[in-house]
């Protein structure tokens, strides 16, 4: 049925002379197709991998390496890893993410590390149990717990035993790893940087490897207790989150400065745990 309306004749003509054309899309054809899903990480510290035994193919990022143990430990395996795009090229800034590929009708995707558990689901299935691979409640109830004294004092630790600052920005700088403020992780709060003697307000924090390295003792003897003779922590069947989690950061605090380092090869069990587990992260993965 025609338009009962209709431009005036001077704007038909004027309109004319700019035609609007539309063409189909056209389809983007990669030289290198992606063939395997593949996760972007910070770079291992060397970057001359040994293909016959993947030893240095871990991340040297506790938060990258974390994700490399929870797929692993979820049981997937042939999973491509690259570490030549800088954190400013993944998602929100900051890495990993995840770049899988087409797969029948579902398209490519890049995932940020919020979206890694549900692809992992969608790949071995699960995702249903509210218990999370804990054998009750209270275990895991327990369980944020240990996340919490990881991701606190012992995440204070490995960041404070990284190389220092120069002392002149270590002034105006306050310690920030992760995109957290280290004295928020802390308990009690660090004091200030500046205090009463100072002719500066209070400003920054005072946070030295000392000065928590009680608090850091008492965690890794604690985390080597509760994991005792087990094969996961908190006497799980299977392994879970956490073990993903202890995994990264014993990792990181095995290749840490000697004050930080001694605390985990003082503990047998820990360090057995970790060698046993790396082994099965790095036969997970390979180069992209």
């Amino acid at each position: 049925m025609a338009s009962v309306l209709s431009l005036p004749e001077p704007l038909q003509r004027f309109l004319s002379k700019f035609p609007l054309h539309t063409y189909s899309p056209i389809q983007v054809i990669s030289r290198c197709p992606l063939q395997k899903p593949t996760l972007w990480i910070a770079p291992p510290r060397t970057t001359a991998v040994d293909q016959a035994f993947n030893s240095d193919i871990l991340s040297t990022d506790v938060e990258c390496l974390k994700w490399q143990a929870y797929i692993t430990l979820r049981g997937l395996t042939n999973i491509a890893v690259r570490w030549d795009i800088s954190p400013e090229g993944g998602i929100d800034g900051r890495l990993p993410c995840l770049h899988t590929p087409v797969f029948g009708d579902v398209s490519s995707e890049l995932l940020a590390p919020r979206s890694i558990p549900g692809w992992v689901n969608g790949q071995v299935g699960g995702g249903s149990d509210p218990l999370n691979g804990y054998s009750d409640e209270i275990l895991k109830d327990e369980s944020h717990a240990w996340v919490s004294l990881l991701e606190g004092v012992v995440h204070a630790a490995l960041t404070l035993s990284e190389p220092p600052r120069p002392a002149l920005s270590q002034l105006f700088l306050t310690a920030i790893a992760g995109g957290r403020v280290l004295a928020t992780t802390l308990s009690p709060p660090p004091a200030p940087l500046t205090g009463l003697s100072s002719v500066l307000p209070p400003y920054g924090t005072n946070i030295t490897l000392s000065s928590i390295q009680g608090q850091y003792t008492e965690a890794i003897a604690s985390l080597s207790e509760r994991l005792g003779t087990d094969n996961w922590f908190l006497g799980s069947e299977n392994p879970t989150a956490l073990d993903a989690l202890a995994f990264a950061y014993l990792h990181c605090l095995l290749y840490s400065m000697d004050s930080t380092r001694i605390e985990v090869t003082r503990r047998v069990n820990l360090v057995d745990w970790e060698r046993r587990v790396r082994t099965q992260v790095e036969a997970a993965f390979t180069v992209a």
